[in-house]
């Protein structure tokens, strides 16, 4: 096999870093698959937050941890993913000292923040399927609101603290080792505290939904007690309806935590285990493991709202221009069967 060229981001500098040369058929596949990966993210949010923020039906505290949850990754789709993607390509850092500070500090604070919001879904879907006679009293639009509000605030603070502490305001030739290359530094301690901070609301989101998950096989069986000894005349598809959307809800909740577990978990585990306390943008793992979180980006909408039918109404009303008629904010979703 022939050896791989190796040449340097910037061959006028002696300090560059190097990169692979790739063939050009290559280098196109890798730019048309990342950018279909951005397309996906930027399009299937945004339709997200034009669905729930136009139609009043949709109005609801679900929705609103989905809108929170579709506008942190609608930015990272804008904001992160781009310049993710070119580094991932080229192996190199184009973009300057400034903006590789900016990119640090988006990459991590909307990360945390579309975590949480994870973490907030599975709270409320607990107490909806749970404990839905006094679901409207304990997780009311107000609350929500405000664990939105709180989420983004403390995200906010803590991954300043995080880029702050760990002195990557520096100047980039006090933290690189080479010209080209966009390092984050973070202490021992921090790691620890950055694996706590996701532990907790990763827990919470398996829990819950394990609970759920348990919950929803448990009315299965109790509707088809109640089917079975009910006369065969009643035997129809509206006593069957139930149960379907009790096992879709389950499975629902498997992709979840499935997706959840595959984009998340490799990362933290790595950022223990590796005692490089630079994290380089140069490193194929440490890209790879940062397009994994990424991509839970660009799947959430498919899983948080697809699955839902009031989500494929609305995008034919929004793609159809319907929503600029009068009163089409007014228009009921939910007339079919869900």
């Amino acid at each position: 096999m022939e050896q791989t060229e190796v040449q340097y981001c910037f061959p006028t500098s002696n300090s560059s870093c190097p990169k692979e040369l790739r063939p050009a058929a290559v280098y196109v596949v890798m730019y048309i698959s990342a950018a279909a990966v951005v397309m996906l993210t930027v399009c299937g949010n945004l339709l997200v937050i034009i669905s729930i923020s136009h139609f009043k039906q949709l109005h609801t505290p679900t929705n609103l941890l989905l809108l929170s949850l579709a506008v942190a990754d609608l930015l990272i789709g804008v904001t992160v993913m781009p310049f993710s993607l070119i580094v991932l390509i080229e192996m190199c850092w184009y973009f300057g000292e400034t903006v590789c500070i900016m990119f640090n500090m988006f990459r991590f604070l909307l990360s945390s923040v579309s975590i949480n919001n994870v973490a907030c879904i599975a709270i409320d879907r607990y107490f909806a399927i749970c404990d839905p006679l006094l679901y409207s009293t304990k997780i009311t639009r107000n609350i929500t609101l405000l664990m939105i509000i709180l989420n983004w605030l403390f995200s906010l603070l803590y991954n300043s603290l995080l880029i702050y502490v760990n002195n990557n305001m520096s100047s980039t030739e006090e933290l690189t080792v080479c010209y080209g290359d966009c390092f984050f530094v973070m202490s021992e301690a921090w790691r620890v505290v950055d694996l706590l901070l996701f532990i907790l609301p990763g827990s919470i989101m398996i829990i819950l939904y394990a609970k759920v998950f348990f919950v929803a096989k448990r009315h299965v069986k109790v509707i088809s007690v109640i089917t079975e000894q009910a006369s065969s005349k009643n035997k129809n598809r509206s006593k069957k309806m139930p149960i379907t959307s009790e096992r879709k809800a389950a499975k629902t909740l498997g992709i979840v935590v499935a997706v959840f577990l595959l984009c998340l978990v490799p990362y933290y585990v790595w950022n223990v285990i590796d005692s490089n306390v630079k994290l380089s943008t140069s490193s194929v793992m440490i890209n790879f493991l940062y397009w994994l979180v990424f991509f839970s980006s660009a799947v959430n909408p498919i899983i948080y709202a697809l699955f839902y039918p009031w989500f494929q109404k609305s995008v034919k009303f929004i793609v159809t221009l319907r929503i600029f008629k009068p009163a089409s904010s007014l228009l009921n979703l939910f007339y079919q069967k869900l």
